[in-house]
């Protein structure tokens, strides 16, 4: 089986190319079309473009997640010498904070219920 199309005139006339003028083409329909061989992929512009995004997308996670998560730090912790008190403690380790902040810090911390630490004690010093 056949269909008929009209094929266009062109247009734009070349000197070395006479122009075509409209004639039928007959074109197979079917089973009579014959099968096409598989090409290779051919990416467009916006292909490219979409795995371009998509591979920035993910660098940037990962980057962010690398730069922010990062591996998750063992918290320090600090062994009570003879006659060291927790305000020592706290202005030692925690200099960034005011001392009563940091005592309540370190209290909270280790469950301490008062301010009294006695000598081998084992404090964690909390993240400032």
């Amino acid at each position: 089986m056949t269909a008929l199309t009209a094929a266009p005139a062109r247009i734009d006339v070349h000197p070395a190319r006479p122009a075509r003028s409209r004639h039928l083409v007959s074109v197979p329909t079917g089973d009579a079309v014959p099968e096409r061989a598989t090409t290779s992929l051919r990416l467009t512009r916006r292909g490219r473009l979409a795995i371009t995004v998509t591979t920035m997308l993910v660098a940037s996670v990962a980057g962010a997640t690398v730069a922010f998560g990062g591996p998750a730090t063992t918290p320090q912790q600090v062994t009570v010498e003879p006659g060291q008190t927790l305000g020592q403690i706290a202005e030692a380790e925690l200099s960034q904070l005011p001392t009563r902040e940091a005592v309540a810090r370190l209290q909270v911390t280790n469950d301490l219920s008062t301010s009294h630490v006695h000598a081998g004690q084992v404090l964690t010093i909390p993240a400032p």
